[in-house]
C-alpha cells in the first residue's frame, strides 16, 4: 500500500548532511519510501533552507535527489502567502517559539493535501501544529 509524507528541511539536512546524528534514520526512511513507492512532497522554502544549511557537495546531492523526483516540490501561489502569514502569527510566541516560512508552507500543504505524515526533526514544533479541523501531524 502506497503512502504519502511531507519532507521538512530538517529531514533533508539529516539525510544529506555530513556527520548528522539522525542521518541513518532518514536515509533508511527515504529508502523505505522509495521501495514502497511513497509519494513524498515538500516546498521550495524547505529546499532553499536545506540548500543553505548543507555544505557542498551534500547540497548538490540533495538538489539532484529532488531533481530526480525524490520528492515533488509543490508550487505556492503568491496569494497563498497570506495563509502562511496567518499560520506564522498563530504559532509564533516570542521570544520562545517562532514558526518560520518553511514550516508554514508544510502546514499549508498538509491542509491542501490531507497528508499528515511528516519527516522532521522538529518534533516540538510539529507536535503543536494542527490543521484547521484539529488533526495532528504524525512525525516520522
Amino acid at each position: 500500500m502506497a503512502s504519502a509524507a511531507l519532507v521538512d528541511t530538517s529531514a533533508l539536512v539529516a539525510a544529506f548532511g555530513a556527520n548528522q546524528k539522525q542521518s541513518k534514520h532518514y536515509l533508511e526512511l527515504l529508502k523505505r519510501a522509495e521501495d514502497e513507492a511513497w509519494s513524498l512532497a515538500t516546498t521550495w522554502p524547505c529546499v532553499v533552507e536545506a540548500g543553505h544549511l548543507l555544505d557542498v557537495p551534500q547540497r548538490y546531492s540533495m538538489l539532484r535527489w529532488v531533481a530526480a523526483g525524490g520528492a515533488v516540490v509543490f508550487p505556492i501561489e503568491q496569494g497563498a502567502l497570506e495563509d502562511m502569514v496567518r499560520l506564522m502569527l498563530r504559532y509564533t510566541e516570542l521570544p520562545r517559539t517562532e514558526m518560520d516560512l518553511a514550516d508554514a508552507t508544510l502546514v499549508w500543504l498538509a491542509e491542501d493535501t490531507g497528508v499528515l505524515r511528516v519527516m522532521t526533526l522538529d518534533v516540538r514544533d510539529f507536535s503543536r501544529y494542527r490543521l484547521a479541523d484539529g488533526r495532528k501531524f504524525e512525525i516520522l
